[in-house]
């Protein structure tokens, strides 16, 4: 153990202290041996991708939301958001945020397609980022609606947000 010089204090290091360095290697303990063919099983295969529960021009279905989404958009990206983030971000701040971008630079697809891609690698859904980006640019309404009818499809009730689901499902 170490000894200190005379004059200064001596500190009540335990023996073998962990200082970030390793002390010594003894092979029969480690579990490596250079000749070991044991390998880490292989991970999971990745779930196959599935397709989105409705079409992009499916619109028809619920025109009352679709006429929402084409006079303010910010209203159903709000909806979405919320629930994509978890509740994480509220369906007002989502929507306020959307509407201060269109405001600034006139674009709010620019905002919103990542929430198409956060959804995708949430629910693994057929799509890529790139075709996330071209849907939202050509036709924003449509995208969101999807979006929208993407998560009810899935249980969601969009108009209670992310805590009331919560709550709802907890109480069942």
């Amino acid at each position: 153990m170490y000894q200190p010089e005379e004059g200064k204090p001596a500190y009540n290091q335990p023996q073998g202290a962990a200082t970030g360095f390793p002390v010594s290697y003894n092979s029969a303990t480690s579990g490596y041996s250079g000749a070991s063919t044991d390998y880490a099983p292989p991970p999971p295969p990745p779930k196959p991708l599935v397709e989105w529960s409705t079409g992009l021009c499916d619109c028809c279905s619920d025109p009352g939301k679709s006429c929402i989404t084409l006079c303010c958009p910010c209203i159903t990206f709000g909806q979405v958001a919320e629930i994509i983030d978890k509740g994480s971000t509220s369906c007002g701040a989502s929507g306020a945020l959307y509407t201060l971008i269109c405001c600034v630079i006139g674009c709010g697809c620019l905002y919103s397609c990542f929430y198409r891609s956060k959804m995708r690698q949430q629910y693994g859904l057929k799509g890529n980022d790139c075709t996330d980006c071209l849907i939202h640019c050509c036709c924003e309404a449509c995208a969101l609606c999807q979006e929208y009818r993407e998560l009810e499809n899935r249980g969601f009730n969009m108009v209670i947000g992310w805590h009331g689901n919560v709550e709802q499902r907890t109480e069942e």
